[in-house]
């Protein structure tokens, strides 16, 4: 394993073709400031163009927190100018997440608030231990998600769940964050790093080319009409049917053995 640190408060480790993006700054419960928003996006643009990387893993150091959304101390500071300048910067840590073009994991345990938990539903998949509290209050301080969350959790429970849990601003704990689909797996206390890890290495099995193509049209075809959805999936199986994994895959599989990706 090896490890590579983005600034003061964000750490990548390497498990093999697994990167892990850790936030650091457990003094702070992982409050994302400025500072830690720009070393968010850029170690999400190291990892985008790494080759080698098959899947991240989002993780937290802190024990009791996965974040807990925008450093409201440092905003109380700035002026309207210094907010508007520090706006960039701060969206550039969620789309940083969003447009990784490998498949991503949050494992969140504790509070994953505001942009703490728009840091997680920038993922494509989301697991929680049983400590897990989540929810965007944003409106209950005078503002709205900011980080994705008025787009992201519509796509992910509905424009009427995502209005009512906006609008009141209301904190789920973990056994309800499941059933209404904000966190896709549940898992026991202090196993949600673990369970994430392990989820990645299951997927990190398969053929790299594959993974982000298939991510790509998932991520593209959404919302569209059907027809324009299928011609989205064309262009994506066009761009692996003529690849080397998908040779050395046929070929693997013909072989009865374990395929070893060429990722190109």
């Amino acid at each position: 394993m090896s490890e590579e640190r983005f600034g003061e408060f964000v750490l990548v480790r390497r498990h093999g073709h697994v990167a892990e993006l850790v936030l650091d700054r457990p003094k702070a419960m992982n409050a994302v400031s400025t500072g830690m928003a720009r070393s968010i996006g850029g170690a999400c643009a190291a990892l985008g163009a790494d080759r080698d990387v098959r899947v991240v893993v989002l993780t937290s150091s802190h024990e009791r927190a996965f974040c807990v959304g925008a450093d409201l101390k440092e905003r109380n500071s700035f002026s309207d100018a210094e907010l508007v300048r520090q706006r960039p910067v701060a969206r550039g840590a969620y789309t940083g997440v969003l447009e990784l073009p490998m498949p991503t994991i949050a494992a969140v345990h504790g509070y994953a608030l505001g942009g703490g938990f728009e840091l997680a539903l920038s993922c494509d998949l989301i697991v929680a231990d049983r400590t897990a509290v989540v929810g965007l209050p944003e409106v209950s301080v005078g503002v709205i998600p900011g980080g994705g969350g008025t787009q992201l959790l519509p796509r992910r429970v509905g424009a009427a769940r995502a209005a009512e849990l906006i609008f009141s601003a209301r904190r789920l704990e973990a056994a309800e964050a499941r059933e209404l689909g904000l966190v896709d797996q549940l898992v026991e206390e202090g196993a949600d790093r673990t369970e994430a890890l392990a989820l990645a290495g299951r997927i990190a099995a398969n053929s790299p080319v594959g993974l982000r193509a298939a991510k790509r049209a998932l991520r593209l075809g959404h919302g569209l009409d059907l027809r324009a959805g299928l011609e989205v999936e064309d262009a994506a199986w066009r761009s692996v049917a003529f690849s080397g994994d998908r040779a050395e895959g046929v070929a693997a599989f013909n072989e009865k053995r374990k395929p070893e990706w060429p990722g190109e």
